[in-house]
């Protein structure tokens, strides 16, 4: 599928690194509207429910950001931020895992975190694809349609560390 925009963003669950692509003058592009939109809103934490595992046992952070709090009814925003974060020690499991497959809940988490994209009418449909591509390593391929404007298409990689025997 041809697109005018094709960015390759790496994102390690220890830290997250993303580029914001900004004009001359220090402004972000409008032409990369809709990718800054994404990279907001994967790039950064959104607070897990209160009944999700969290990847760290002793800790209770469910993390998240505070402008989110009465975001809608204050200026009728939506929880900004994704949840792969929640898969930062998860091991790659398969479906029958007690939590779910790896692969689909980093799917599930990247569709969430985009959704308000569609909701919003920002894009008019957003397709996400999440694979296994190595024993610690599941790619999340994004693409985006903005009506009959050509595709987007975003990659951001998850990366598992001293994940063995899986």
């Amino acid at each position: 599928m041809p697109t005018d925009t094709h960015l390759r963003d790496s994102v390690s669950l220890a830290g997250t690194f993303m580029d914001w692509l900004l004009l001359p003058n220090g402004a972000l592009s409008e032409d990369e509207e809709v990718a800054t939109a994404v990279r907001l809103a994967l790039g950064t934490d959104r607070l897990a429910d209160a009944n999700e595992v969290l990847p760290d046992p002793d800790s209770t952070d469910r993390r998240g950001w505070w402008g989110d709090l009465e975001a809608d009814e204050i200026w009728g925003g939506w929880p900004i931020g994704c949840k792969n974060w929640l898969l930062l020690r998860a091991k790659i499991s398969d479906q029958f895992s007690w939590e779910g497959g790896t692969v689909i809940r980093a799917q599930t988490y990247t569709r969430e975190a985009l959704q308000p994209i569609i909701d919003n009418r920002i894009a008019s449909q957003i397709d996400v694809q999440a694979s296994r591509v190595g024993k610690q390593e599941i790619d999340v391929h994004v693409t985006i349609y903005r009506g009959p404007k050509t595709a987007i298409e975003l990659r951001f990689q998850y990366l598992w560390a001293d994940v063995t025997g899986i």
